[in-house]
């Protein structure tokens, strides 16, 4: 796969090093304004990095468009007269719509939005994907691409800021969830750093299992909590004070506020 990469920033270049490290392209061309933070990416033999987004346009079959949202119009207004019908447009910019892209380009091309998480840059993302009428026809070409950095869903458009509170928002409830746990260990005698150790595995063991098993989470829970015992003593107490209740609030506050933005 010849594929570019609009915007090299953060989440541009952990996508660049996540392709390339599982040799998941033939060629790569990475732009951004400043090359000075490129030049570790150019180890790999078959990557070139340009100022010039028309260049890497004409050298690539997949665009993954990774800038800012007030710089994608301009962007796409740059190159739209040298798409051509086989290019495949992957857009990974938050609350930018495929009608704006379309009113753009026109809606003749292959056209997909992709929401990834920060997990990516560790193979660990969460992506939801989305796409046009035509871009269904490349919707599994997508999902390989973002599948050898975690996890990829197909979802319709309008969960993409669902998707953006559960995925990327996500991130930060888990982390302050095992922050928490942490500050637990602590109390009961752990140093801080053996602390953390315990509660990252310990999530990370939890997710594990029921992704391997495909299990339910109450299903595992039952497996661990005894009458009377530690663990129910401890989840008891925990709703008792809200931990359910306070997650949801806490999610759907998150899904207001990103509406309350884009309606503004």
């Amino acid at each position: 796969m010849k594929i570019a990469i609009i915007g090299a920033g953060n989440l541009g270049l952990s996508i660049a090093k996540g392709i390339l490290s599982t040799n998941g392209a033939t060629s790569m061309v990475l732009t951004k304004r400043n090359l000075n933070g490129l030049k570790e990416i150019e180890k790999y033999g078959i990557v070139t990095t340009t100022t010039d987004n028309r260049e890497a346009v004409a050298k690539s079959d997949i665009l993954i468009f990774a800038v800012q949202p007030g710089q994608f119009v301009k962007i796409l207004g740059e190159v739209k007269d040298i798409l051509t019908e086989k290019h495949v447009i992957i857009s990974t910019i938050t609350g930018f719509s495929i009608a704006r892209m379309e009113e753009v380009i026109g809606p003749d091309h292959f056209i997909i939005r992709a929401m990834p998480n920060t997990a990516i840059s560790v193979g660990k993302s969460m992506t939801c994907i989305c796409s046009n009428e035509k871009g269904a026809k490349r919707v599994d070409l997508a999902k390989a691409i973002f599948n050898r950095m975690g996890h990829s869903m197909q979802i319709p458009e309008d969960q993409m800021q669902a998707a953006t509170v559960i995925c990327a928002s996500g991130i930060a409830f888990w982390m302050r969830l095992i922050r928490a746990t942490t500050q637990g260990a602590i109390q009961l005698g752990f140093d801080a750093k053996e602390a953390q150790e315990l509660a990252m595995h310990t999530c990370n063991g939890a997710a594990s299992l029921l992704i391997e098993s495909d299990s339910h989470p109450e299903n595992e829970i039952d497996k661990v909590t005894t009458p009377r015992g530690c663990t129910i003593s401890g989840l008891n107490e925990m709703e008792h004070q809200g931990l359910s209740s306070s997650l949801i609030r806490g999610i759907v506050a998150s899904f207001d506020k990103i509406n309350e933005i884009k309606k503004g």
